[in-house]
């Protein structure tokens, strides 16, 4: 069975860069779309970024874009979101998710569309 560990967040200062990971023990990933997604106190989770199997195409939501860099290494059977230049406003728990389609598509932000979560990360970023 497929499982996902999400990791690599913490405390940063605004301005910061933090990479998260998001790990499968023992199953490669590459045929499947991960997508990021966070939770802040009190908000919905919201999906921030995706990147597809096969092709790695990516996509990013437009508070995100510009900052996070979706990526995956194959021999590692992980799947990277570098964030830079992170504000306040970042702050979350960031869980990733592997996606019912190969495909991130347009609904690559709906939560539903995934069937395999890590157990999230905090990222803070204050000062």
């Amino acid at each position: 069975q497929l499982q996902v560990v999400a990791s690599g967040g913490g405390l940063v200062q605004p301005g910061g860069s933090l990479r998260l990971s998001c790990a499968s023990s023992g199953r490669t990933l590459e045929a499947y779309a991960i997508g990021w997604f966070r939770q802040a106190p009190g908000k919905i989770r919201e999906g921030i970024s995706c990147i597809s199997g096969g092709d790695d195409s990516t996509t990013y939501a437009d508070s995100v874009k510009g900052r996070f860099t979706i990526s995956r290494d194959n021999a590692k059977n992980t799947v990277y979101l570098q964030m830079n230049s992170l504000k306040p406003e970042d702050t979350a728990v960031y869980y990733c998710g592997v996606k019912h389609t190969p495909s991130c598509g347009i609904d690559y932000a709906v939560d539903l569309m995934y069937n395999v979560w890590g157990q999230g990360t905090q990222v803070t970023v204050s000062s």
